[in-house]
Parts: C-alpha cells; sequence; structure tokens
C-alpha cells in the first residue's frame, strides 16, 4: 500500500506552498492568512521511482489567535493517527514559536518518523537561522524553501530512505480487491457484515467509528474476491475529532489498495461534496468503480425517483459518467448481491486488454470518417492505435502533431472506446504521441 506521508505545523509556515511543490499541483489554497486551508488537500509524489502520497494537514482555523493551539494540537494528533511520516514544517524567518515546541513535544512522544523541515530559507544567510530548531530534540533539521525548491531534494531523499526500509507487506492471496468506500454513517460496515453475515466489524451510529483497514475473504454464491474495509473502534477521547478528515484518510488507504471501489451513498442525505471528493480521489487513481445509494427504503416514494437521483449524480461527476449505480437497503440486503456482480464486472472491464489489431480495424475508420479539427491550417493524422501495458485502461494514438489535439476531442475518442470495448465502471487514459 502507499505510504502516507502528512504536512503539519502551525498556521502560515507555508504547508500548503511546500504541498503544491512536492504533490506537483496547484490545488492547495496559498494565501498570506493564517488558516485559509478549511478543506484537506491529497496528492501523489513520486521520488527515485518509488511513490507516496501526501496530505496537507492545514485549516479550519478561524478567527483569533486564542484557538490556534487546540486546532493545531487536533491537526498533529490526526497525523500521527493516521499517516506513515510527518513532515513538521517549521518558519525560519519567524524563528521559533511556543506553538512550535508544543507541537514537537507531541511528536516526541509518536512512534512515527518525524522529519523537520525549516521553510522560507530563501538565501543561504538565511541557514544559519536554522539552528535553534535543533533544541526541538527532532534530530536533523532540513532547511528548504517551498517557492524556490531549494533543499526540497535533499528532504525527498530522506522521505524515500525511509520507505525504501519499510517491512515486506503481508503477502495475500492474488484475487480481486473490492474497497468498501464512503462518507462516515453511510453504512459501509454495515454492508461488509451483510455479505459476511456476522458482526465481525463493529458498527454503531456514530460517523468515524471505524479506524484501521482490514481485508476480509468473501466466497459465497459463486464470488471470490478480498473486501477491503477500514474497521475498528475510535479511542474515546476521540469523538469530537473532525470526522470528515478520518473519512477522507480512510478513502485513500483503501481506494490505494483496491482494484474496484464500492462507493456507498447515502439516499436520505442526497450526493455530497464530499461524494463527489471520493469518487474522484477513484478516478484520480485509476481504479473501477460501482456507485451504491443506500437506504433507498427509507426515501419518501414520489420524491425523487431513480432516474432523477442517477442524473443528479452523473451530473455532478461528468465527464466520467459510465459507471453503474445500484439502489440498495443493507438492512434488508436488497440487491447487494447485484452490487457484487456490478463490481465483478467491473474489475473484468479494468483488466480488458484489446488486440492491437482490433483496436486499429475499429477506432482508425472512426477517427477517418470524424477527424480531429484542423488547427492552423494543419491536419492531424492518426496512423497507429495500441493499448499501453498498464493495469488500468490506457491507449497510445499515435499521429503527427499531437500537440493539437484538444480535450474535446480526446474526450470523444475515449466514448467511443467505450462504446467499442466495454469498460464501464472503469476510467480510460487517452494519449496522442508522436508517431
Amino acid at each position: 500500500m502507499t505510504n502516507i506521508l502528512a504536512i503539519v505545523g502551525r498556521p502560515n509556515v507555508g504547508k500548503s506552498t511546500l504541498f503544491n511543490r512536492l504533490s506537483g499541483s496547484r490545488h492547495a489554497i496559498v494565501e498570506e492568512t493564517a488558516g485559509v486551508t478549511r478543506d484537506r488537500h491529497y496528492g501523489k509524489s513520486d521520488w527515485n521511482g518509488i511513490e507516496f502520497s501526501i496530505i496537507d494537514t492545514g485549516g479550519y482555523v478561524v478567527g483569533s489567535d486564542d484557538i490556534f493551539e487546540g486546532e493545531i494540537r487536533k491537526q498533529v494528533d490526526l497525523a500521527i493517527e493516521e499517516s506513515d511520516i510527518i513532515l513538521f514544517v517549521v518558519d525560519a524567518k519567524e524563528g521559533l514559536t511556543d506553538l512550535d515546541k508544543d507541537v514537537a513535544a507531541i511528536l516526541r512522544k509518536s512512534k512515527k518518523k518525524i522529519l523537520l523541515a525549516a521553510n522560507k530559507v530563501d538565501t543561504n544567510a538565511m541557514i544559519a537561522n536554522t539552528a535553534e530548531f535543533y533544541g526541538l530534540g527532532l534530530g536533523e533539521v532540513f532547511p528548504i524553501s517551498s517557492i524556490s525548491g531549494s533543499g526540497t531534494g535533499e528532504l525527498l531523499d530522506e522521505v524515500t530512505k525511509f520507505l525504501e526500509k519499510r517491512p515486506e507487506e503481508i503477502e495475500e492471496p492474488d484475487l480481486p480487491r473490492f474497497a468498501v468506500v464512503g462518507r462516515p454513517n453511510v453504512g459501509k460496515s454495515s454492508l461488509i457484515n451483510a455479505l459476511l453475515g456476522i458482526d465481525r466489524n463493529i458498527v454503531t451510529p456514530i460517523p468515524g467509528t471505524t479506524r484501521d483497514t482490514i481485508n476480509s475473504r468473501y466466497t459465497s454464491f459463486g464470488f471470490d474476491f478480498l473486501l477491503v474495509d477500514t474497521a475498528g473502534l475510535r479511542k474515546k477521547g476521540k469523538v469530537h475529532e473532525d470526522i470528515e478528515f478520518y473519512s477522507v484518510m480512510r478513502s485513500i488507504k483503501a481506494i490505494e489498495s483496491s482494484d474496484v471501489c464500492l462507493l456507498l451513498l447515502d439516499a436520505t442525505q442526497g450526493v455530497e461534496s464530499q461524494d463527489i471528493n471520493i469518487l474522484h480521489l477513484i478516478e484520480k487513481n485509476h481504479k473501477a468503480v460501482v456507485v451504491i445509494v443506500n437506504k433507498w427504503d427509507l426515501v419518501e416514494k414520489g420524491t425523487n425517483t431513480h432516474l432523477e437521483f442517477e442524473q443528479n449524480i452523473r451530473r455532478k461527476t461528468a465527464p466520467f459518467i459510465d459507471y453503474e449505480i445500484i439502489f440498495t437497503s443493507v438492512l434488508t440486503k436488497q440487491r447487494i448481491f447485484k452490487a457484487l456482480e456490478s463490481a465483478t464486472q467491473a474489475y473484468v472491464n479494468r483488466k480488458r486488454k484489446v488486440t492491437t489489431s482490433q483496436l486499429n480495424d475499429i477506432m482508425l475508420p472512426i477517427i477517418h470518417n470524424s477527424p480531429p479539427p484542423m488547427i492552423k491550417g494543419k491536419q492531424i493524422s492518426v496512423k497507429f492505435i495500441t493499448q499501453l501495458p498498464t493495469p488500468f485502461p490506457a491507449f497510445a494514438f499515435y499521429c503527427n502533431l499531437p500537440q493539437y489535439v484538444r480535450e474535446p476531442y480526446k474526450r470523444f475518442i475515449e466514448n467511443q472506446l467505450r462504446e467499442k470495448f466495454e469498460f464501464a465502471g472503469v476510467p480510460v487514459q487517452v494519449f496522442f504521441r508522436k508517431k
């Protein structure tokens, strides 16, 4: 499973800028106001051939300074609970603060690997300013500049050193891995228990009772796969913690260790932004997906038809809309086996290989009849198509001017691939390359 690196630190030390630098994205909000990161941000990084996930744990700090301490303590506790490596960021310009010392005191008690980065070291002369941070007792201080990127290479070298030393995961049978994911309290553990026929997972009506990822083998009614669930009881002291953050962290871990995701929605609450975020995570990780609308028996008949609900979901996840939506009641076990059939089919679709001759015989005439639009008077000519050797469907279209192929045409090609070959429930990638 992919490791998770959590970036922690007091407000305004540059966590979001560092997140953007390491993940190669501009997803996190960067602004010179303490606590602007209201939502958690998730990205991937690859260094020395080792891939890991990054979480920017800024956020939810609004108002005056007097509430910072409690909020930051909460962020650090969450990072310690859910991540593999913690990157503690301090501000070399402002120097060591009491809040930094408080965070360091919590981190020293944890069993996790801690790396300490002194940010905003924008000139060599400022390196001397980082010496005081050795007093935190967290080992080596890495002077970095998130804005220019200086020092981040050495920091990532240290991160990957630790990742290489991680023990081998326990070997599990080579079976399809189905992950049950979704917002807190939509019925994830209830679905697992309904399938397994036992209360192996703790089920309570309190959101966030589930903590660690557990795999269960399912071998009934002709199915044979591993169910990836996040199961276990939260500590009593954690009841008021940030449930949404736990939800996202768990979803990431379950998604990354699966082949197919069963995304549970709560019919009584409708489609929420967190549901869409999790579906985008599934898509970003190239996993197959089946959407399960649970608690459909509790929806008043006539208030929201299947069709309206489906259209609403697909409208919010466009352009990725080619997946099955199953309406269930986990409590009465209504249609949960239909959901498993759909998940099994999505797994088959994700592994589907199309021969090069089939691809060229079917797709080249389509491209000939509906060629890419001419750009600057130049004709784009596709000569050859092949499927790439990836664990998910990805196709290379070799042509003379790949740089002129626009997104709408790529979507047209993706839709044609979906129509001609069965890829329902699976994100498909299309690349245009120089012949």
